[in-house]
């Protein structure tokens, strides 16, 4: 039996009449709010401007990090009172009020209370993310906290605020956090060219950067990710919902409501979110635009399956450690783990998971508690959905409640970006993510990757481009191809990789087409990267094409595991070779074996992957660059399809 370290607060008792799948209720989101809040306020400056949370800087500074604590946990605050319709019985709001008119009172200037100002993006643009929060938290609370305060400190909240709107942001969502700050300034009269400036400015970017299927691009290249959900749908929804604009809300939300129609599959039956994209660290997070749905109305979900999700997320990670035995959101995952972090985090970035709280604006009679909990997505039948826009496609199993994701679209590589493998992102570049694991680091042997070794060097994959998705009934496909690039040696002339994935119950058919390697090259394909002897198990073996298959070790492990290790497949490769297997995730028990255990995996393996497929035939076609690949599987005698052609691939299943 799995045991959880103790909460450093305390929450309710479990109700399991409502809340069958996880006891949590409203009162839990409460409580939660309040144990993270007393947690980071023993923190505070004697003004309370900042919050100086104990940890390793980020690379903004410590008072960068410092007005970071203070608007992020604002933000979970506001979220708390405003949903309680004022009601705040701690008195969160007197004391960002006073940690307002103290860090605006002397913005830039190097003392313990002052507010770094806002700059550009590379000068000193962590303030500008800041600002978002403070701005949102303090439409939220407007009646309880800005109408009350002295009209010189708004004056200079305002003045503070608006360096947001005059300085360059990232060119990403940061375009929404100027466009926030003009949101709460024209809500309290405050509004202006400039105001409606910024405003315009987000929303040209953010209808450049909508792809289709509810996604966007978080800026010009194809970075798809959780920051859909936390940042690119929240922030104009919630400003239409608070606004009360119908026509914003009318395209914003018809958008959030299609993007939850894939993204609500995304969450293990133990409610854990895809380990994927960056920030990972902000973790129930993730549930944001769930609750976002439900609070405005604009989602596909019944109420009880929204439920059960956000709870399930916050669930996931408060008893896994994410808060740690002072109360404090740590830098990781479940607990501290470095390769989850970026350079920008710092001891307050957790709190970004302040964002999930947008559940509080549901009051205690909206449907999304007074609503039983059903089943979440991933807990129905075994479902396979492609979703096209971000390249991805989404296979999840019922029996053990994995999610996977096969990534074969998002890549976070702008579009004037040269490709370098020093700056491959183990948490874009892998053919594949879960629920239940991580990637292996840097320094370790990638997991679910396809490289070509030339000269004893391994390639990357950097760039993605995408070659079609699509799904049917029980089964789904995602193909993409991209250059390999080498550390010291950025490409080898005409060498490329083609990749398609077809994925059918918890089985994924892997097949990879390597054109114009050199003499010598050696081709490798790794799967998932598991604890040794674990309840998550990782299979992979070859069909066709391949040569040898191993064990690697990954000594630094993933966020699930301090120690992995991973299946690998090798071979020879000169010109071009056509390569097939099979690789398998589970948590599902392995039945019993009806005799000697098979000799070519660990001794941990799930139940046999070798008798799964029972024909595969690779022959060459008219025209140039043409081959069909064509399985057939044991179980129903339905054959896969997968035919190449000089940059297109085409795949049925019948």
């Amino acid at each position: 039996m799995t045991t959880f370290p103790a909460l450093a607060f305390e929450l309710p008792p479990e109700d399991r009449a409502s809340s069958p799948y996880t006891g949590y209720t409203r009162a839990h989101w409460e409580a939660a709010t309040d144990g993270l809040l007393h947690a980071a306020w023993r923190w505070a400056t004697p003004g309370g401007a900042r919050l100086d949370l104990p940890g390793p800087p980020s690379h903004s500074g410590v008072r960068s990090d410092g007005l970071e604590g203070y608007a992020r946990t604002f933000l979970a605050a506001a979220f708390r009172v405003a949903g309680a319709g004022g009601e705040d019985p701690h008195h969160w709001l007197d004391r960002y009020a006073r940690g307002l008119a103290s860090g605006t009172r002397t913005p830039g200037r190097d003392d313990a209370e002052s507010w770094p100002l806002v700059l550009d993006h590379t000068v000193q643009g962590q303030p500008m993310v800041e600002s978002a929060s403070v701005a949102l938290g303090l439409r939220l609370t407007r009646p309880w906290l800005w109408d009350r305060l002295k009209p010189g400190v708004r004056d200079r909240t305002e003045q503070w605020l608006r360096g947001a709107l005059r300085h360059l942001p990232s060119g990403n969502n940061w375009y929404l956090f100027p466009y926030t700050v003009a949101g709460f300034l024209e809500s309290v009269g405050r509004g202006d060219a400039e105001t409606a400036r910024a405003r315009e400015r987000a929303l040209e970017l953010l209808e450049g950067w909508y792809r289709g299927d509810g996604w966007y691009a978080d800026g010009d290249g194809r970075a798809f990710d959780h920051y859909n959900g936390w940042a690119l749908h929240l922030y104009p929804v919630l400003d239409a919902h608070l606004a009360g604009d119908g026509q914003a809300s009318a395209l914003h939300g018809a958008r959030l409501r299609e993007h939850l129609e894939s993204f609500s599959l995304m969450f293990g039956g133990d409610g854990a979110p895809l380990y994927f994209g960056r920030s990972l660290t902000y973790r129930f997070a993730a549930s944001a635009g769930i609750a976002l749905g439900a609070v405005s109305g604009h989602t596909p979900l019944a109420p009880g399956v929204s439920r059960r999700l956000v709870n399930g997320s916050l669930r996931y990670f408060l008893e896994r450690g994410a808060s740690g035995t002072d109360g404090l959101l740590n830098l990781g995952w479940h607990g501290p783990h470095t390769a989850t972090l970026q350079t920008y985090s710092g001891p307050a970035s957790p709190y970004w998971a302040s964002k999930a709280f947008v559940a509080l604006l549901a009051p205690a009679g909206h449907p999304l508690w007074a609503s039983a909990e059903e089943a979440a997505p991933s807990e129905g039948p075994d479902r396979v959905l492609s979703v096209p826009a971000p390249g991805f496609l989404v296979q999840s199993t019922r029996a053990d409640g994995i999610v996977r994701l096969h990534n074969h679209g998002s890549d976070h590589v702008r579009p004037d970006e040269g490709e370098s493998a020093a700056d491959a992102d183990p948490h874009y570049a892998r053919l594949a993510y879960s629920t239940a694991t991580g990637p292996t680091s840097a320094a370790n042997t990638a997991d679910n990757h396809l490289s070509v070794t030339v000269d004893g060097v391994r390639s990357a994959r950097r760039r993605i481009h995408p070659l079609g998705v699509g799904h049917g009934d029980g089964w789904g496909w995602a193909g993409s191809w991209h250059v390999p690039v080498f550390p010291g040696s950025p490409t080898v002339p005409g060498l490329r990789v083609e990749s398609v994935t077809v994925a059918r119950g918890r089985h994924e058919l892997r097949v990879h087409r390597v054109l114009g390697a050199p003499d010598g090259a050696r081709a490798e394909l790794t799967g998932w990267a598991t604890e040794p002897g674990g309840p998550v198990r990782s299979q992979l073996y070859g069909l066709h094409g391949w040569e040898t298959r191993e064990e690697v070790r990954a000594p630094q492990g993933t966020a699930f595991t301090r120690w992995a290790v991973l299946p690998r497949l090798a071979a020879d490769t000169t010109g071009t070779a056509v390569l097939v297997a099979l690789a398998s995730l589970t948590a599902e028990p392995p039945e019993p074996p009806s005799g000697p255990r098979p000799t070519a995996g660990p001794a941990h393996s799930a139940d046999p992957l070798e008798t799964v497929v029972d024909e595969v035939e690779v022959r060459r076609r008219t025209g140039p660059d043409g081959v069909t690949v064509e399985v057939r599987w044991a179980e129903d005698g339905t054959r896969t399809r997968i035919a190449f052609g000089r940059g297109t691939v085409a795949v049925d299943h019948a």
